[in-house]
């Protein structure tokens, strides 16, 4: 998935130059032929550009079932997948891996898919501008960035206040779904949610939960399997409301 970058600052040091700091980076990669066509030909019909503004979602997939928004979806592989396999959800995608986008666009079209729509944008900011309070069913975050060393640490895409900020934008009872084959991620992960009253961990024990059917193993998980690292899934449910606090605009 996800690779989350830092952003080049420049120009003066004063409040408005200062940015938060993001947990991916951008790698543009080399496109195939096809991923180049299926961008300028399928994007205008599957593709969704970033503005500050709410995204109508009824009117973009064209009915009012439930959403799922995927955070990095890498090439689109286990997200084609769920989509083929639960046509009553609306998927709605974004990755900031151009390869991985036009791949995507590809399968749409091969699987002739309607309901997923894809986006090449940092996730937080379309959480925050473009996703509504309580229009989401369910987000996924599958083998993020774990950024390993202590110091990078601070770049997780996963913390309280991101956490906050998700479960604004699900429904009630709507999940936060979540692996990683990192362990000190994956306890990190646990730590943070457990940490918020209006979740609820939805492993009996209080830390991880089998894979669910509807995941499909990714490349991601595969590759850890064959390094002998272990795979962790976890589940929050959204059992009340967060506090409106400033913290959760400031993710």
């Amino acid at each position: 998935m996800n690779s989350d970058a830092d952003t080049q600052n420049s120009g003066p040091a004063d409040e408005s130059s200062f940015r938060r700091i993001v947990s991916f980076v951008r790698r543009e990669g080399r496109l195939t032929k096809g991923q180049s066509r299926a961008l300028d030909e399928l994007w205008p019909v599957y593709g969704i550009e970033y503005k500050a503004e709410p995204l109508d979602l009824a009117a973009i997939f064209g009915n009012s079932n439930p959403v799922v928004f995927e955070i990095g979806f890498g090439m689109g592989r286990s997200l084609l997948e769920m989509a083929e396999a639960a046509p009553e959800v609306n998927f709605l995608g974004t990755e900031v891996h151009r390869p991985g986008i036009g791949a995507c666009l590809m399968g749409i079209r091969d699987k002739s898919l309607s309901n997923i729509r894809v986006m090449d944008h940092d996730a937080v900011e379309i959480l925050k501008n473009m996703l509504p309070s309580g229009s989401l069913q369910r987000l996924q975050l599958y083998f993020p960035d774990p950024w390993h060393k202590k110091k990078h640490h601070k770049r997780r895409i996963v913390q309280v206040d991101f956490l906050q900020l998700v479960a604004s934008r699900l429904v009630l009872g709507g999940v936060i779904h979540m692996a990683t084959d990192w362990q000190e991620y994956a306890e990190h992960m646990r730590d943070a949610g457990n940490a918020c009253g209006f979740l609820k961990n939805l492993s009996h024990s209080g830390d991880f939960v089998p894979r669910p059917d509807f995941r499909p193993v990714t490349k991601f998980e595969e590759r850890g399997l064959r390094l002998g690292h272990g795979v962790w899934d976890l589940m929050f449910e959204k059992a009340a409301e967060p506090d409106s606090s400033p913290e959760a605009q400031n993710v």
